[in-house]
């Protein structure tokens, strides 16, 4: 281990033990929602600037709360309650007398109140974009949701279709309803709907009423302009993730009642778990015992705090350090750029720089013109000092002492911390900055920093980012772009459009495209960075043919920088730009574009990247996520490529996926993913994303992703049908994009420990299979999913393993003692590629008696894992399932109501057999009887 390790070891160890004994004031002061005692605290419900003011908003959002925390406490079987809720609504509103803002803002909220650009109807959902029994993002509600209450017909209460998302948010549990299917074929071959559980009831209603299903089902495919109704009186008592709307429905299914062949995201992600079994695997079940007594609980209480003015204030290193690598020199690039196009427009912005102790190079001045910009450029430090030693403390310390300065607190600020120190101390003013209601932003320079550093952001709700030392790197400028007002207010934020960076040889060039897409434009920035002395000689062609040269950009000598505004709206289309190095040596030459909204009503695409979490151990991966939409529908079918930089060795290039395979958890959702486990030395890795839309591929989705609450067309009351008002479902209209278009995000900074030195023995499997499906034909089942890789999902695995058994819990519990299928020949593809396999069961399932069911219908379970060339084996995949021993010639079971109209028809048709047959009897005897007495007449004479 080297001296920086072992000290860096010990470090830690001792901000670790200071952690654990201030452990309470962390769970006060740094922690979002918790759960103690049986009750939730600390939930965050923020109102998007965008929202026009309306008191009747935050009334509603109490009412739900209070009537949700009900609910869920009985259907918790008395274990979980909402105890403490916090609304935070926007500057925008007027004030009154509200409490003003801490660490909270719109970007940390756990529900977010916006509708932005007519979202699908006014369907709750809750963005999730991990697995089984992990947490969701957040739950958006729409304001018309909340203060319409015609709704409540189709959706339910609020407070119920609050625990139906919460649900989903807090515990990764999904949806057990499929508008897309909403019929299946059961293993008795009768047609059945999807839902959960099967005992809720109702009636297929056609367009002229009800109607028997035969009406509703043309060759297995739903006939349009059919529903399933279902009763409004019930006696089934789930599902909760079902149909919340129901007033008999106060439980969510169970092992019990849950119904393991409805094709739902629940089955499908969860292995046919119940919603019920999911949550208790959770660390909220697990850790808290029922509410003792027989009382209820308390009912919630509530604190309306609000954005006040936009503070930040830079706490800037100029310790001796930073003349290392040109870190000032990046750091003034990077902060000019933030100062003159990033901060929001009315912020009050404050600079300090610090060494052994804090200085105060400019007070706090609002920004209302560029010339504000200019001025506080003017007060960035130029020289660095030439003392070693580094106070973060102190240079935070000098930081709220400005922005107290402006109404006596420093609740609500931000501190954008930068610094390449090693200071030990940072424990010393831990709880100053806990409880100074700050955000810190955290930015890393070079190797030599505090590997604890970062818990600063951590427990202040901060972004952390690491910059390495190399010269190319835009990193820093990358970092400060990230860092917004956090107020959720998209048309007032700069978008990054590009950002590049390379070593250019003497009199070669850097040349690239950049598209402005005609959803930003305005306020239009490029930058110019380079390294030397001398500037390059730079040529920027718009999509007109004009060009620009190096006069019409605004020179800083000193920062080695040149930048151009491009008046009004830039013209949408490609720009093309040159830079030449006229130099004698090599330079890094670096570029970065960045623009605003050109409508105040058309949402831009964005991106919004980060890691499931911001470290780990090797070998464990880290998962990288991309959210790329417009508004909140998601961008389809976009080239996502993440760029890993480590604290040493080359970046890595990763292309992200939204195919729904391997790290990526639903298709088509906008959230496109990948495994990074490329880890070639301890220490802070940086991320960066880069998107690319062609405007020749579909682009935006139709939907929002995520798991919705249902909406009732209608119920059967008393015998009647009483349908309710049709489901508003907006669908954008989408404008013919010529360009297509280009964002980059960071992503922030991860950190990895336990990686051996030197080559290392292959110690990663394939990735789990989340998408295997199967489907019988005949007498055989096909089964499908996508190929993972040697690695992850990276490379080609050597063999598959798939197994089968007639009994749910054997497969889960003890998938090697399964059945196993014979499948020798089928050698797996490269990762990403869709696989397919078909078998016969019957050769498996000799001597297998059904578990508890009739021959006819009999269901298999089937799961599978890939293997490695090193005997390296996946996580067992979902479990698909079929049902066998079905006729291929046998018509779907249809309901009581079609076999009784059956049974009459085919009982009048016997009785009309039986008279045909009698009368045909009757007339044959008689004319019998006539030839009879003609021969004897005959006889006679």
């Amino acid at each position: 281990m080297t001296h920086r390790d072992n000290a860096g070891f010990v470090g830690s160890l001792k901000f670790v033990t200071f952690l654990v004994a201030l452990s309470p004031v962390l769970l006060l002061l740094g922690a979002r929602v918790q759960l103690q005692d049986n009750g939730y605290d600390g939930i965050l419900i923020a109102i998007n600037p965008q929202v026009p003011e309306n008191q009747n908003l935050i009334t509603n959002i109490k009412e739900m709360i209070t009537e949700a925390s009900f609910y869920l406490f009985n259907a918790t079987k008395r274990r979980v309650f909402f105890r403490n809720i916090q609304i935070l609504i926007p500057a925008t509103w007027n004030a009154n007398n509200y409490s003003k803002v801490k660490q909270e803002s719109y970007e940390k909220a756990d529900v977010i109140v916006t509708d932005w650009n007519g979202v699908q109807g006014d369907d709750p959902y809750t963005l999730q974009y991990r697995g089984c029994g992990k947490e969701g993002r957040y739950i958006h509600f729409t304001p018309n949701f909340l203060l319409n209450d015609d709704l409540i017909a189709g959706y339910g209460s609020r407070g119920r279709v609050f625990v139906h998302e919460w649900a989903h948010l807090r515990w990764g549990v999904f949806d057990e309803y499929n508008n897309d299917k909403p019929f299946y074929i059961n293993g008795q071959n009768q047609i059945k709907v999807t839902r959960c559980s099967s005992d809720i009831t109702g009636i297929f209603v056609c367009e002229k009423g009800p109607c028997p299903q035969e009406n509703c089902i043309i060759s297995k495919l739903f006939k349009e302009g059919c529903v399933f109704i279902y009763n409004s009186t019930q006696n089934a008592t789930a599902s909760i993730m079902f149909m919340q709307s129901l007033s008999s429905v106060v439980e969510f299914c169970n092992a019990s009642t849950h119904n393991q062949e409805a094709p739902n995201l629940q089955n499908q992600i969860c292995s046919l778990r119940s919603a019920w079994d999911v949550m208790a695997d959770s660390a909220d079940f697990k850790g808290s015992l029922p509410w003792k007594g027989s009382e209820l609980p308390p009912p919630p209480t509530f604190t309306v705090t609000q954005a006040g003015d936009k503070v930040v204030c830079l706490v800037l290193d100029v310790s001796s350090k930073m003349a290392e690598a040109d870190r000032l020199l990046r750091l003034q690039q990077a902060a000019e750029f933030y100062l003159m196009q990033i901060v929001e427009i009315h912020s009050f912005v404050g600079i300090v720089n610090f060494d052994g102790k804090g200085e105060i190079r400019a007070q706090l001045h609002q920004i209302n013109s560029d010339d504000d910009r200019k001025l506080l450029v003017s007060y960035l430090p130029t020289t660095v000092s030439a003392e070693a030693e580094t106070s973060i403390c102190s240079g935070l310390k000098k930081g709220f002492e400005v922005v107290e300065k402006l109404n006596g607190k420093t609740y609500g600020s931000v501190m954008i911390l930068v610094t390449s120190g090693g200071d030990e101390h940072i424990g010393n003013c831990l709880l100053t900055v806990l409880s100074s209601g700050s955000t810190v932003h955290s930015i890393v320079l070079g190797s030599s920093a505090v590997g604890n550093l970062e818990e600063l952001s951590h427990v202040t709700g901060g972004l952390k980012f690491y910059v390495p030392d190399k010269s190319n790197s835009n990193s820093m400028i990358d970092a400060f772009s990230r860092i917004s007002s956090g107020t959720g207010d998209l048309f007032q934020q700069s978008i990054q459009l590009e950002s590049m960076g390379e070593n250019v040889s003497p009199y070669h060039q850097l040349k690239n495209t950049v598209t402005v897409d005609n959803s930003v434009g305005n306020n239009t920035i490029f930058l110019v960075m380079w390294q030397t002395s001398g500037p390059p000689e730079i040529v920027l062609l718009d999509p007109t043919g004009r060009k620009y040269y190096m006069n019409n950009f605004i020179i800083n000598v000193a920062f080695r920088t040149a930048s151009l505004l491009i008046p009004g709206t830039a013209k949408p289309g490609h720009w093309i730009y040159t830079l030449n190095n006229t130099h004698h040596s090599p330079q890094a030459l670096k570029v970065t574009v960045a623009s605003h909204a050109s409508s105040s009503t058309v949402p831009p695409a964005t991106v919004e990247a980060f890691v499931e979490r911001d470290s780990t151990y090797f070998p464990h991966p880290v998962i990288i996520y991309a959210n790329v939409k417009r508004g909140f529908y998601p961008i389809l079918n976009a080239t996502v490529t993440a760029m890993v930089e480590p604290e040493i060795g080359d970046p890595v290039m990763l292309k992200l996926s939204d195919d729904g395979a391997g790290a990526d958890v639903i298709k088509n959702d906008g959230i496109y993913s990948r495994y990074f486990f490329s880890f070639a030395v301890n220490g802070r890795y940086s991320l960066k994303v880069h998107v690319n839309h062609s405007p020749s591929v579909s682009a935006v989705a139709h939907s929002v992703p995520g798991s919705h609450a249902m909406y009732v067309p209608g119920y059967i009351a008393n015998g009647n049908i009483q349908m309710n008002a049709p489901r508003k479902s907006v669908r954008r209209s989408e404008e013919e994009q010529k360009w297509g278009f280009s964002r980059v995000s960071s992503g922030g900074s991860f950190s990895v420990v336990g990686v051996p030195t030197g080559p290392h023995p292959d110690v990663f499997p394939p990735c789990k299979i989340v998408d295997l499906k199967a489907v019988k034909m005949e007498e055989e089942v096909t089964l499908s999913w996508t190929a993972p890789g040697e690695d992850f999902d990276q490379g080609q695995a050597t063999s598959y393993e798939i197994r089968m058994s007639n009994n749910l819990q054997s497969i889960q519990d003890d998938f090697n003692n399964a059945i196993l299928v014979n499948m020798s020949k089928l050698k797996p593809q490269q990762a990403g590629t869709r696989e397919m396999f078909t078998f016969l069961p019957k050769l498996f399932l000799n001597g297998l008696e059904p578990d508890g069911e009739t021959q006819e219908s009999h269901r298999i379970y089937v799961a599978m894992r890939a293997v490695d060339k090193n005997s390296l084996k996946s996580a067992v995949s979902n479990v698909a399932q079929v049902s066998l021993f079905i006729s291929p010639n046998s018509a779907p079971v249809l309901g009581r109501d079609s076999l009784i109209m059956k049974g009459v028809l085919i009982a009048i048709s016997l009785i009309g057999i039986i008279c045909l047959i009698i009368v045909t009897a009757h007339y044959t005897l008689n004319r019998k009887k006539r030839a009879d007495k003609e021969e004897n007449g005959t006889k006679l004479l």
